[in-house]
């Protein structure tokens, strides 16, 4: 079975020339966690996996895996295996030979390689294919291969490059069951970047939401979602995303955000902090948003521009008197149509505020 090595990210920097991409960040991973890396294009993220992978060096700081200063070491020395966007199979090897190769390069002996291939292919669900050439499997099936040949080295750490981005959307659903039930069932530790949401909140222990090289919050997708620590994690994680409505904490009695003529009760709110009084933003969730018999008797006024069935529930599309858009999360058969006007109210329990300086959760 796979070890369950801590990796420790120490103040690591990464430049090219003028250009920072990372500096002096720090992380810890602990052993049989899965990490996910989640940002947008040019975040860091994939910089961040390659260095501790071993495939960039590191300008400063130290890349510690299993207890064991690995900064300068080759990649195959790390006790890493790494699965990339790319499937970069041997197109002229089998299933069987792609996920043996590595281990008879390193002088596995045979009894021991094909008792490790035997081993992923049936997590993997490959067994049936072991003797297929990769012209001949799917996309899906091709990256479960990939998958293996990362899974036989029974490593300590498990690096994912955004393994799942060339899928189509169903078979995306499917890997992302797999990869969670590999977890499950390996312990082992896992660091994953993605810039699917989606992907960082089934999958994840913990994330780490990244913006500019610098971890902007770090922790369980739960938290991360209902308590975003700034506004850009809560635009970034959430579809659709959060809803913002401009306007001004005042403070003079109760904690009240002003918004045009409404006044919005606070009074509920866990607030992080002092309250300070000034301009902010209002965030709320779509599923959060209260409608029609369940808004409160001081609610805004919101005409309906669009309705989208999504299936399972339905996506309403709205604006405010003054033009601020505003979505909604409603049940799938839902009454309601383009042109309707609704009254809206917003929970303070389910609320986030920003400040509009430093864009800061208050």
């Amino acid at each position: 079975m796979p070890l369950k090595s801590q990796v420790e990210i120490r103040d690591v920097s990464i430049r090219f020339g003028p250009v920072r991409v990372l500096e002096q960040l720090s992380l810890t991973v602990a052993p049989s966690e899965f990490l996910v890396l989640l940002g947008p294009s040019g975040c860091g993220k994939s910089t961040l996996l390659n260095a501790i992978a071993g495939l960039l060096d590191v300008s400063d700081g130290e890349i510690h895996i299993g207890g064991r200063n690995v900064t300068w070491d080759e990649p195959k020395d790390r006790g890493i295996a790494m699965v990339f966007q790319s499937y970069a199979l041997y197109p002229r090897m089998s299933v069987r030979k792609n996920m043996s190769f590595g281990l008879q390069v390193a002088g596995t002996p045979q009894p021991e390689i094909d008792r490790r291939v035997g081993e992923a292919a049936q997590m993997l669900r490959l067994t049936d294919l072991l003797d297929r050439k990769p012209a001949a499997l799917s996309g899906g099936q091709r990256q479960r291969v990939a998958i293996g040949r990362a899974l036989v080295r029974q490593t300590g750490v498990y690096l994912f490059d955004e393994p799942l981005s060339n899928l189509d959307a169903q078979l995306r659903a499917e890997l992302r069951v797999e990869i969670k039930r590999l977890h499950a069932r390996l312990g082992a530790t896992m660091i994953y970047v993605t810039h699917d949401q989606i992907e960082a909140l089934t999958l994840a222990d913990r994330i780490a939401v990244m913006q500019g090289g610098v971890i902007q919050q770090l922790a369980p997708p739960r938290e991360i979602y209902n308590r975003p620590v700034n506004r850009f994690v809560a635009a970034f994680v959430g579809s659709p995303a959060m809803n913002f409505l401009p306007g001004r904490l005042d403070t003079a009695g109760r904690p009240v955000f002003v918004a045009g003529d409404h006044r919005i009760d606070l009074e509920g709110y866990a607030f992080a902090g002092p309250v300070p009084a000034g301009p902010a933003t209002l965030g709320i969730r779509p599923e959060h948003v209260r409608t029609g018999s369940l808004a409160a008797p001081a609610s805004l006024s919101a005409r309906v521009d669009m309705v989208e069935p999504m299936g399972a529930d339905t996506l309403v599309w709205c604006r405010l008197s003054d033009g601020t858009p505003l979505s909604l999360r409603r049940e799938a058969d839902a009454r309601i149509q383009p042109g309707d006007t609704l009254p809206v109210s917003f929970p303070a329990e389910a609320l986030s505020l920003f400040d509009d300086a430093t864009g800061a959760r208050l």
